[in-house]
């Protein structure tokens, strides 16, 4: 299923960098893939930027009142997406609105994937019931993937479920598994986890197709941030590698839990750019979340 053709702006106006759509205020739940772990950008809330961020750049580009947040936090498993995120996602009255979740669940707990699929219909149907448009995530076939290729069997069983929720409230499934690119070694972060930065953003252009978004990403070229400074970009590899890869391997392949609060890096909706961005280049400055 696809998203409806994107139209105007109510206003008419089209700059000249404008993308075509009807959606004001985005909100992206989830968990690690949401999140963006894999692809650090220390300038960007959080530490990183992720598929979803990239998508709410193209997606910001021309609209100067669109907003954005991401309530994905790592390691989550979906009745805690469903529990913790659906509410506050509610209260800032989305008109798009991504979801995923159940990885967690498929590779780490063995869930059967037909429970979980009943308990994600549950929150799709919550989601749609706004109106606002809903996209969910086929998983991608790790069958290649030395760590997870396991869990093949069961991912294809979520995703037939996750089709059959999908078109019963009428959302939008981004299909990963179909994405034949992700099984590149290139696609995957070092930990063979999580999707590296050419990894989001071969998935983000999916997304934005998916939506039917004209865009500027190129096939194999992720769009990079402003440029820094070599040993600012090696200083914040170092700390990224220090306070969220390391901590993330540990906890999930020696299956031992956190104690750690985890927080979503974008809470609040706004604009997607900060101060940083090039004077002209897009509109918006975001407060920074600390």
């Amino acid at each position: 299923m696809n998203a409806p053709a994107a139209g105007p702006p109510e206003d008419g106006s089209v700059g000249s960098g404008a993308r075509l759509h009807p959606w004001s205020r985005y909100v992206a739940l989830g968990d690690s893939f949401t999140e963006g772990v894999g692809d650090p950008e220390p300038r960007s809330p959080g530490g990183l930027r992720g598929w979803a961020d990239r998508v709410a750049e193209e997606l910001s580009a021309g609209h100067a009142d669109f907003a954005y947040a991401n309530l994905a936090v790592r390691g989550r498993l979906l009745h805690q997406i469903l529990d913790e995120q659906i509410a506050p996602a509610l209260a800032l009255q989305p008109d798009l609105i991504t979801l995923n979740g159940g990885g967690n669940d498929l590779i780490f707990h063995r869930t059967d994937p037909d429970k979980l699929a009943a308990e994600l219909d549950a929150g799709v149907q919550l989601l749609a019931s706004t109106g606002a448009t809903v996209v969910l995530f086929a998983g991608p076939d790790w069958g290649t993937t030395p760590v997870l290729g396991h869990v093949r069997g069961k991912v294809a069983i979520f995703n037939e479920n996750l089709r059959t929720i999908a078109a019963r409230h009428d959302a939008v499934i981004a299909d990963l598994w179909a994405l034949r690119q992700l099984t590149h070694p290139r696609m995957w972060d070092p930990d063979r986890l999580h999707f590296s930065p050419l990894g989001q953003h071969t998935i983000a252009i999916m997304v934005l197709e998916t939506l039917n978004v004209p865009h500027t990403l190129e096939p194999m070229t992720p769009k990079e941030l402003p440029a820094r400074s070599w040993r600012e970009a090696r200083a914040d590899d170092i700390i990224w590698t220090r306070e969220h890869l390391v901590p993330w391997v540990l906890q999930h392949l020696t299956h031992r839990s956190s104690e750690e609060e985890r927080r979503a890096k974008r809470p609040d909706p706004g604009p997607v750019f900060g101060a940083r961005m090039p004077p002209g280049t897009f509109i918006g400055n975001d407060p920074r979340n600390k």
